[in-house]
């Protein structure tokens, strides 16, 4: 089973890099099931619409994970709550619209979990991660509720997204990173057999300051001339992670990161 994970996907670049290209990198990269952050997907780079759901599903998306931005275009509350296929953080304070965790089939009745989490250290508040990470592990397990799971781990800081992985190690397929939109060249398999790479990076223009615009982005550290952030707009680079699971462990047996355009061509 081959799972392609997508970093979080910024403003109109990335979602037409997604949209024009990730059928034909399915189909090339023989892939099983793709789960895509996001969060970012918004014209304004924050948030995602009813729209660019549907189109990502359009595309081969199987299931869209969110983070901090989740709640920035206020109709997605409302489409959310009647769309399995997109979570936001489990570990929101409830009650919140949508699920943070499902599991889904797959042809020859393959389930697949998908949790999302968000860290705590620099980011909205939210409830404890690694508490809410304790709870779920107790009431779900890994070849008894689905036979695989995957885990997106959003974050800012490296160790807290690497002490999650190694809490998941052994009770999950993959665990990733995302938000911070760079990424890192540690995609491995840990001790138990989870893979694991620190942040899968963005979709977006990486001529740009984390996928905004870059001049704006210098101006507003120098305080002068800025506006509000926006996306930057030349062309896209897909970032991720593609991992090889054994149906029968429901462990990783190889992990390598994904990139799919001109920007990081050294990696």
């Amino acid at each position: 089973m081959r799972i392609l994970f997508l970093g979080d996907v910024v403003g109109l670049s990335g979602c037409s890099k997604l949209m024009n290209n990730l059928l034909d990198e399915i189909k090339s990269k023989k892939i099983d099931f793709v789960i895509v952050n996001g969060e970012n997907a918004a014209e304004q780079g924050v948030g995602l619409t009813k729209k660019i759901c549907e189109d990502f599903f359009n595309s081969g998306v199987d299931v869209i994970t969110t983070g901090n931005h989740v709640w920035d275009q206020k109709e997605i509350m409302e489409f959310i709550d009647r769309e399995g296929r997109l979570l936001r953080p489990k570990n929101l304070f409830e009650p919140a619209p949508g699920k943070g965790f499902n599991i889904y089939k797959l042809k020859g009745e393959i389930k697949i979990g998908v949790l999302n989490l968000m860290g705590n250290v620099f980011m909205k508040k939210c409830e404890d991660v690694f508490e809410a990470s304790q709870k779920f592990m107790k009431e779900y397990k890994l070849k008894e509720d689905y036979d695989l799971l995957v885990v997106d781990i959003h974050g800012e800081i490296t160790s807290e997204k690497n002490a999650i992985g190694h809490f998941f190690d052994g009770k999950a397929s993959l665990v990733v990173g995302t938000h911070t939109h760079i990424p890192t060249n540690d995609a491995r398999i840990l001790n138990g057999g989870t893979g694991f790479q620190t942040d899968a990076g963005m979709c977006g223009d990486y001529d740009s300051v984390i996928g905004m615009n870059k001049e704006n982005s210098i101006n507003r550290f120098l305080k002068k001339n800025s506006i509000k952030h926006f996306p930057a707009t030349g062309n896209a680079t897909l970032c991720g992670v593609i991992v090889e699971c054994d149906i029968k462990t429901g462990l990783a047996t190889n992990i390598k990161s994904y990139v799919y355009g001109s920007h990081l061509e050294n990696i």
